[in-house]
């Protein structure tokens, strides 16, 4: 008898979540079977943070030539901020044109509080790492990413005595991939935990009012992942759509349904280098960077909510104020952490760089989670796309490249 392989238990795991979340009482959905879920995600981030040290480390340290590591890290982050920039327009664009908020008036949650979100020297400020333990123990994503890659290249340029700390990372770095696949295992039980109470808890009458705008977002995140990554997976990665997205579908279920890039990660790996044969040192690099800095999904849903809030409030917005947003959200999105909600946060910035009301964060602050299964897909398949592309610039070979489609 043939095995059922970990993607189609996660999608078995998804649909039964969405069908016993339509049946079961919301409360008793957040008290017994969310549980499970939470205890999936507490697994998550057990492993995440030495998970993506350990890889960059290595990652960083193993491409020996250090101008290599710095024409890797131009190629990814200009990849990324590309892919960004485009995203926001793509979905700004569909939101003037399907216009999510007019007409709608829905009442503000009073009880919800914006976060305030820090300025942009303030958040480049925050990326160096004053105390790199307490990051790590914090689990301060981009502060721990810059900790890592410096390690990493030092590791590179003190050469042979730093071999065995080197390969200390290396080993560590193996032995939480076995933790992680441990974890994994458990994945479509977390995933039914994480689908129930979603669906319980908003039914699919409170998703009438916020229809157009999950409409427009996954309209933006498919256009954008459909012909974007697409694109450049096809004529820059000289690779096929097809093949690329038929790797990438057990990682990019994880990322739908846990809505978490850092959850997804380990996922993303094994496709990767598995399905897609990049090699071990560009994915631990890429990756790595791309599940912290690479936020194209959460552009999107900047764009689009804040053009739905100008919209719900009859507010005009210029042809400035709404390229204002197109470069304030690109640089929210390159701060905005692997983790659920993480975009959210970020909206508050890119409101404030055009006045909008922050109270308007609470018309989309309901059907977040919803929105986030979107967005944090797109980010997924970004950093995969970005690992393909960038390796096979740097004439490391990959299979699926012989594929046409």
């Amino acid at each position: 008898m043939k095995r059922i392989n970990l993607a189609t238990k996660i999608f078995i795991g998804l649909i039964l979540g969405v069908l016993v979340g339509l049946v079961v009482p919301a409360d008793f959905a957040k008290s017994y079977i969310q549980p499970l879920g939470e205890l999936f995600m507490r697994l998550i981030k057990m492993v995440i943070v030495p998970l993506i040290f350990s890889t960059l480390v290595v990652g960083a340290s193993s491409v020996g030539d250090v101008k290599k590591l710095g024409r890797m890290g131009g190629k990814t982050v200009a990849y990324y901020i590309s892919t960004t920039a485009i995203a926001i327009a793509i979905g700004m664009t569909l939101a003037n044109m399907i216009q999510p908020g007019a007409g709608i008036q829905i009442p503000v949650d009073t009880n919800y509080q914006a976060t305030e979100s820090p300025g942009i020297i303030a958040m480049i400020l925050q990326i160096i790492p004053a105390n790199p333990l307490e990051d790590l123990v914090k689990g301060n994503m981009l502060q721990i990413v810059v900790f890592a890659l410096f390690v990493g290249v030092a590791i590179t340029f003190v050469g042979k005595k730093a071999e065995p700390v080197r390969n200390f990372f290396e080993g560590f770095s193996e032995i939480v991939f076995v933790i992680t696949n441990f974890v994994m295992a458990l994945a479509p039980i977390g995933v039914f935990g994480l689908m129930v109470p979603v669906v319980a808890v908003h039914g699919l009458a409170v998703l009438a009012p916020m229809a157009k705008i999950i409409l427009v977002v996954f309209l933006a995140c498919f256009i954008h992942a459909a012909f974007i990554y697409s694109a450049a997976i096809k004529f820059i990665g000289k690779a096929s759509p097809i093949k690329f997205y038929k790797a990438m579908f057990p990682a990019l279920l994880v990322a739908f349904s846990t809505c978490s890039s850092a959850a997804a990660l380990p996922s993303t790996f094994r496709s990767v280098e598995d399905g897609l044969g990049v090699s071990k040192d560009v994915s631990s690099f890429v990756l790595s960077l791309g599940s912290t800095i690479n936020s194209d999904g959460a552009a999107i849903y900047q764009g689009v909510a804040a053009l739905f809030v100008a919209q719900v409030y009859g507010l005009d917005l210029t042809i400035a104020q709404q390229f204002t947003i197109v470069l304030t959200g690109t640089l929210a999105s390159l701060g905005a952490a692997g983790v659920p909600g993480a975009a959210l946060i970020m909206l508050t910035m890119v409101l404030s760089s055009v006045g909008l009301p922050l109270e308007g964060i609470a018309l989309v602050a309901g059907v977040d989670r919803i929105l986030d299964m979107a967005r944090t897909t797109l980010n997924v398949a970004g950093d995969a796309s970005a690992a393909m592309i960038v390796g096979n610039s740097e004439n490391d070979p990959v299979p699926s490249a012989n594929f046409s489609v």
